[in-house]
């Protein structure tokens, strides 16, 4: 052989056909996909690079992700969390009405939970999954598994801040139960919140902070917390409340099970609700107009969210939108609201 021969170089591969394009290997894949190929520049970039790169699809691999299962992931946080369990139950109804069944996995929010049980589902040959269970601190492997095998994916309730999302506008849902709060006249209200690597308890505390700000009301460090979105976290962060020097009027909590659990510290403490207190919930799950006082609740289209996430996940092709889809919250007022007491 001669020593003017150049060195042999590296066959492309899929990767790296996605980066010189500027699009996620799925995306790549779609567009080289000559059984059922994508439209769109997007698509059309991809397939020219491929084209000037010599660039052959793995004909066996191709084959192998057309066979289809008709499954979809559904990867939740806990299902005794009854907002997980009320998105889980419409994204089953969403695919059922696209044809597909949904099988679940619970993580207790456990990002090790969350990998060894996706991955359960993966072997199951999923044709994509949905996900609640998306994280803002970067702590979530399964998310960066399925990002490199492609596997199709979108996130719903939560974000990551990148991946294809279905949300409610939380930031606007935590404006209008703060606003509510400052129209019956009260100025002290505290604000209890879930995990700070949920987007959802970020926005809605976002929007709790901007009507804060727009009333000119102050926000003191004591009167915002964060912690799981639990009962019993409730009851502890409520406790915390009731004893401080100046009590709180309201509370704005991130979701009903935190409100219920910061109901029952004060019917406990002897403090009267909404007499003394007021509270506003967030997701109005079906027990929060039966409590002993009817929660006034901001609430969220877990239909809506469902069919936006399969619509996403189920996209034929590989221009997914970057910006989540958004729903609209509303506020069921009941009657755990009052103006605060003199």
């Amino acid at each position: 052989m001669s020593t003017d021969d150049p060195k042999p170089r590296r066959a492309l591969t899929l990767n790296d056909i996605a980066a010189l394009a500027g699009v996620s290997r799925s995306a790549a894949s779609r567009a080289l996909d000559r059984k059922a190929p994508v439209k769109g520049p997007k698509a059309d970039r991809v397939r020219q690079i491929a084209a000037e790169h010599g660039y052959v699809p793995n004909a066996w691999a191709a084959n192998l992700r057309r066979q289809r299962t008709g499954l979809i992931g559904v990867v939740v946080s806990r299902l005794t969390d009854t907002p997980m369990a009320m998105i889980y139950e419409a994204v089953v109804e969403q695919a059922a009405a696209r044809g597909y069944q949904a099988a679940v996995v619970s993580t207790d929010d456990d990002p090790r939970k969350a990998l060894e049980r996706g991955r359960l589902l993966l072997a199951q040959r999923v044709d994509g999954f949905v996900l609640t269970t998306a994280r803002t601190d970067g702590a979530d492997p399964f998310l960066l598994e399925l990002q490199e095998q492609g596997v199709p994916y979108s996130l719903v309730m939560r974000t990551d801040g990148t991946g294809p999302a279905a949300l409610t506008d939380d930031v606007a849902g935590g404006g209008l139960a703060t606003r509510h709060l400052i129209e019956h006249g009260h100025r002290r209200i505290a604000y209890v919140g879930g995990p700070l690597y949920a987007s959802s308890s970020q926005n809605r505390e976002a929007g709790y902070r901007r009507a804060m700000e727009e009333a000119g009301l102050p926000v003191p460090p004591e009167l915002v917390h964060h912690s799981d979105f639990s009962i019993d976290a409730g009851v502890d962060v409520g406790r915390r409340l009731l004893a401080l020097a100046d009590v709180p009027t309201a509370v704005f909590t991130a979701n009903d099970s935190l409100a219920i659990g910061v109901m029952f510290a004060a019917q406990r403490a002897g403090v009267d609700v909404p007499g003394r207190l007021s509270i506003v919930g967030y997701t109005d799950t079906p027990i929060a107009a039966r409590l002993s006082v009817p929660l006034t609740s901001v609430n969220v289209p877990f239909d809506a969210l469902a069919a936006d996430a399969l619509d996403l996940l189920l996209a034929d092709g590989g221009d997914r939108p970057a910006a989540p889809r958004l729903s609209d919250p509303s506020l069921v007022v009941r009657d755990s609201v009052a103006a605060p007491h003199r």
